[in-house]
């Protein structure tokens, strides 16, 4: 590929990065599933609720994903890790899970915010952040293409206001 997306910074010598936008999460849930369920009101009544959450997969491509399992609990606290209910290894799989019903989820806001099936629950708890590089081996730094398109993204992504 001659341009990447990173959700971390990286750490290559030869690789020219310019920082995109920072991503914030928060839990969402659908319409239908708090009519059924209740809307939480603190994080502890999370316990209590069906959550969605990343996949096993030891290649999480951010570390924080799941930070809905244990929001709220102190690191010693015996009940520091929530069960999930499910378990996608895909951040779109888990939108469309809670977009269904299936349960909480912690999303990015670009995803859960521009859903109209979903709402913000615990609106003050918000999850760790993330910010995003757009990247390109050096070589490339004169090439038009790549320019003209990192100015296309760059101008996407300040049209948006969830960043």
């Amino acid at each position: 590929a001659d341009v990447a997306i990173r959700v971390a910074r990286p750490t290559q010598p030869d690789l020219i990065q310019r920082r995109l936008m920072t991503v914030h999460t928060h839990i969402y849930g659908s319409l239908a599933y708090l009519e059924r369920h209740g809307v939480p009101q603190t994080a502890d009544e999370l316990d209590r609720h069906r959550l969605i959450a990343y996949g096993d997969d030891p290649g999480v491509p951010v570390a924080s994903l799941n930070w809905v399992l244990t929001a709220g609990h102190e690191d010693d606290d015996a009940r520091s890790l929530r069960k999930a209910a499910l378990k996608v290894n895909n951040v779109f799989g888990m939108l469309r899970a809670a977009e269904s019903g299936l349960g909480l989820a912690s999303l990015p806001d670009y995803l859960g915010s521009s859903s109209t099936r979903l709402q913000r629950v615990l609106p003050n708890l918000e999850g760790p952040t993330f910010t995003t590089y757009f990247v390109y081996p050096e070589e490339l730094k004169t090439s038009k293409r790549v320019s003209v398109f990192r100015d296309f993204l760059l101008q996407k992504v300040a049209e948006q206001a969830v960043w």
